[in-house]
């Protein structure tokens, strides 16, 4: 059975081709190098489990996308907007999860017979890591076709 590495390197795959995402990263979050040495904006993939279902292979998934805000040191005008880009962030980076969501229902995903199953949830963050970080983490269950035999 190659499940999770086909799902890993899918959703790698079309991470890597999004023109808004920098780099890719799997695992552990606290592994993640976040030192400013990364090139932002970044998706990390989390398998949270797995599940074995009848002829399909039940994937709990977290892709989290998140991008370096940048602070102005000028003073704030804008008191709704602050003196960074944080909304902007928050608005490109949930874009980026929206499209693979897109992607997953009619795109190349789908076409390789992965399939979400229910809706994904959404959570903003802000703030997250040492460096300022802003972003979204959307979870949601793939199913992807069980090919293991007993032959």
């Amino acid at each position: 059975m190659k499940g999770f590495y086909d799902i890993t390197n899918k959703l790698k795959t079309h991470f890597i081709a999004d023109p808004i995402v920098n780099t890719v990263t799997e695992g552990d979050i606290f592994e993640v190098d976040l030192n400013k040495q990364t090139i932002f904006p970044l998706v990390h993939l989390m398998i949270n489990n797995a599940s074995f279902e009848t002829n399909v292979v039940r994937f709990n998934v977290s892709l989290i996308a998140m991008d370096i805000v940048d602070i102005s040191k000028t003073a704030t005008t804008d008191v709704f907007r602050g003196n960074s880009n944080e909304q902007d962030v928050l608005n490109t980076q949930l874009e980026v999860l929206n499209r693979a969501y897109a992607l997953m229902l009619h795109g190349n995903l789908w076409d390789d017979k992965y399939v979400v199953d229910g809706n994904p949830t959404c959570e903003p963050f802000t703030e997250r890591f040492e460096n300022f970080m802003a972003g979204w983490t959307m979870t949601l269950d793939i199913l992807i076709p069980n090919e293991v035999t007993i032959c």
